[in-house]
């Protein structure tokens, strides 16, 4: 006789949801929503030298533009290669 194998459409959909709340994607979700309130509670403008020209721009612009060069660099470099 054969082993009583599992309907593969019953378990799939149970399987990818509880694949989607994994402890490291939650600690990421976490960060990345204690940095957007970090981001967004500093709103007071404030001057960038960028190598010559001096530009004065909302603080939350400068660290979200930071913040999503950085964020960049890390997928870039963390990408699996052939």
């Amino acid at each position: 006789m054969s082993p009583k194998t599992p309907d593969a459409s019953a378990t799939s959909g149970a399987k990818s949801r509880a694949g989607l709340m994994t402890p490291g994607r939650t600690t990421v979700m976490a960060l990345v929503l204690l940095a957007m309130v970090f981001v967004f509670e500093n709103t007071r403008s404030t001057k960038i030298r960028l190598l010559i020209p001096e530009v004065t721009t909302p603080l939350w612009m400068a660290l979200l533009g930071t913040g999503a060069i950085g964020a960049l660099c890390g997928a870039y470099s963390t990408r699996r290669r052939p």
